[in-house]
């Protein structure tokens, strides 16, 4: 029998951030789309995220912030997940992660240059996110 194997996505609040609604309800939505959720929780760092998307052979890492420290707490986190092997695994960060109200445009070309491959204003629809997956991942 010829089984697909799960999309494996591990998510998590990065940093010192303890903002929990978003990930709670991200955790619900990514699981009834279908996909394998690890979720590491609230004041997750990169090794954290690093560690499990390597014991669970993850095919994607989602990062949220909420408390505007996402640009300085995912820095360097696409040359940890090469450190550890993770070349193809694909880099996603949402929420309120910058300080202040800056051009999103800016923002996510910001985040792209440091490795991350979508990225997501406040209040983005989590549909969206599953579109992305799937047109990604192949899910």
């Amino acid at each position: 029998m010829n089984e697909e194997r799960q999309i494996t996505l591990v998510l998590g609040v990065i940093g010192a951030d303890v903002h929990a609604v978003g990930n709670k309800i991200l955790n619900y939505v990514l699981t009834k789309a279908g996909f394998a959720v690890v979720n590491l929780g609230v004041m997750v760092s990169q090794k954290e995220f690093v560690e499990a998307a390597v014991e669970a052979d993850a095919d994607a890492i989602i990062v949220s912030s909420l408390y505007g420290h996402g640009e300085i707490d995912c820095k360097g986190l696409r040359e940890k997940c090469d450190e550890a092997g993770l070349y193809d695994i694909k880099l996603y960060v949402g929420g309120n992660i910058v300080v202040g109200k800056q051009d999103f445009a800016q923002t996510e070309e910001t985040f792209k240059v440091m490795g991350f491959n979508r990225v997501y204003p406040p209040g983005a629809d989590p549909l969206l996110a599953i579109e992305h997956l799937k047109e990604d991942l192949g899910g």
